[in-house]
């Protein structure tokens, strides 16, 4: 990584680069779903709904096929409305694709996910 581009982010904390990771990450991810609708439901996408929760699941927080368009009412008052998610998922990429998400769950259960800035930075300036 270009050193410009990380001394662009010197004065911004962990927290604040996962805020803006997580903005722009999450703007991509409602551009790109926007046509194919609500993975769950296929209404419209308003919301980037995780098939892992972001929270206890940081290591896929960013994974483009882990994060996918939902409607509010799916991905909000629905919980992520998970098995017709899993259905959506399984069509859009695959059962060994929703293995391989299976598996990185798996292997990070065991350990504690950390970012650190270089990674945030990368992710912030893959999705600007």
């Amino acid at each position: 990584m270009d050193s410009k581009i990380i001394l662009k982010y010197k004065k911004y904390y962990i927290r604040q680069l996962l805020g803006m990771a997580t903005r722009r990450f999450n703007k991509f991810i409602r551009e790109r779903d926007k046509e194919d609708g609500c993975i769950s439901c296929g209404g419209s996408v308003e919301n980037a709904g995780h098939y892992y929760e972001s929270g206890q699941h940081p290591e896929l927080r960013y994974d483009e096929e882990n994060v996918n368009g939902q409607c509010i009412k799916c991905n909000k008052w629905n919980s992520g409305n998970l098995i017709e998610y899993r259905k959506g998922l399984v069509r859009k990429i695959g059962e060994d694709g929703v293995k391989r998400l299976d598996s990185i769950e798996a292997y990070w259960k065991r350990y504690q996910w950390h970012w650190n800035r270089f990674d945030l930075i990368e992710i912030i300036e893959k999705y600007k």
